[in-house]
């Protein structure tokens, strides 16, 4: 039986497979706002793409904690994870909820890069991160669900062959509880796109490939729907966990990233007749960075640790993505401080990476949901909205 490769042998082949898409890869793709294909296909042959797919299916059979090994070290290198991770975190739903059938037709594929599982349809334009009051519906017609609504910030649709959709399939006041009637489906958007669904991109200030979508009247199969109908606010958190751990490792790669070039730059810049390096005003601030970085990455450890065991990790994760966030943006402000106007310069790609990782304290949630999740629900507090 072959070994488990270690994190520390992933994370050497992850940074070899990097290093052949250099910054200037990444600066000419951000600047004409290009999805990585080539970088996306190369993960895919690899098999990075397929660590949390089960071997039976193909995959790696690997953990959460070599999920994160991988996109830490694609973020430490200064690449971005970002045009793939999906398709580890979604997972977490199909893994644990979709049928045998759904299973052996698609997994294979995943695996094997025939398809790609990218899409993750939550957010609306009118519920935010209140996920109870999404109003997407999808109502049972026949052998069909006819899907009417609206998503937003839904990254990664242009380039994904499936998509996981949480929707209605009960108004919320019909519902015992505010997170009943929601269900998942499983959506080809290859079939979709144009008989009822419309992508519409959007631009934004990182290259981000989100967009917009439009449901009118699509048909899909009653086949779609993952697990039971009503429950899928349930099965949706399987992944919103694993992406929000998954994301918190990308912010520990870019944390270190950016610390990897501060200290670089304070080494060899030298002003005044010596490195910038032996100013206290210098160092000080790149080695507290460092410290929260490496406090931040316990954290996630700790979360993934406990995704992997199958227990209770939603407080954990939240935690980890908030940690792991805020350390990666003191880290970017001191690497960018430490650079001076260098910083501002394409070349060095500072600002871009300055630019990728402040996303990440916003999405896929944000700071002050946390914080009221973390009040209410570890400390006991009441709830504030």
């Amino acid at each position: 039986m072959p070994q488990e490769p270690s994190h520390s042998d992933i994370r050497h082949a992850v940074r070899r497979l990097c290093a052949r898409f250099p910054g200037e890869y990444w600066r000419r793709l951000d600047r004409d706002r290009i999805y990585p294909t080539e970088f996306v296909q190369a993960l895919t042959e690899a098999g990075y793409l397929s660590v949390l797919i089960p071997e039976a299916y193909g995959g790696a059979g690997l953990g959460l904690g070599a999920a994160c090994a991988v996109l830490e070290e694609i973020h430490r290198s200064g690449a971005n994870g970002a045009a793939c991770h999906a398709q580890m975190y979604t997972m977490g739903t199909l893994l644990r909820h979709g049928s045998p059938e759904q299973k052996d037709a698609i997994l294979p594929k995943v695996a094997s890069g025939e398809l790609r599982l990218q899409a993750f349809g939550v957010t609306e334009p009118g519920s935010g991160t209140d996920t109870t009051r999404i109003q997407t519906f999808a109502r049972r017609q026949g052998d069909r669900y006819i899907i009417n609504g609206q998503k937003i910030w839904i990254s990664r649709a242009e380039h994904s062959d499936l998509m996981i959709l949480l929707c209605r399939t009960a108004p919320r006041d019909d519902a015992g509880k505010a997170t009943d009637g929601m269900s998942v489906l499983l959506i080809d958007m290859r079939e979709a796109v144009g008989r009822g669904l419309t992508v519409r991109p959007v631009r934004t200030m990182i290259n981000h490939a989100t967009t917009e979508l439009f449901f009118d009247n699509l048909e899909v199969p009653l086949s779609s729907l993952i697990g039971r109908e009503g429950h899928g606010f349930r099965y949706i958190l399987d992944g919103m966990n694993a992406e929000r751990i998954l994301i918190a490792a990308e912010c520990i790669g870019d944390g270190r990233f950016f610390i990897d070039r501060a200290a670089a730059y304070a080494r060899d810049r030298s002003v005044f007749g010596r490195p910038i390096g032996e100013n206290q005003g210098v160092q000080f601030p790149i080695a507290r960075a460092h410290v929260q970085v490496t406090a931040a990455s316990l954290m996630v450890e700790r979360a993934a640790d406990l995704f992997e065991a199958g227990e209770p990790c939603g407080s954990e994760a939240n935690m980890a993505k908030m940690t792991a966030s805020e350390a990666s943006w003191m880290a970017a402000d001191v690497c960018l401080q430490t650079h001076g106007g260098f910083g501002f310069a394409e070349d060095y790609d500072i600002e871009r990476k300055f630019r990728e990782t402040r996303l990440y304290q916003v999405a896929p949630i944000s700071t002050n949901l946390i914080l009221s999740h973390v009040a209410t629900h570890v400390l006991g507090l009441p709830k504030s909205f």
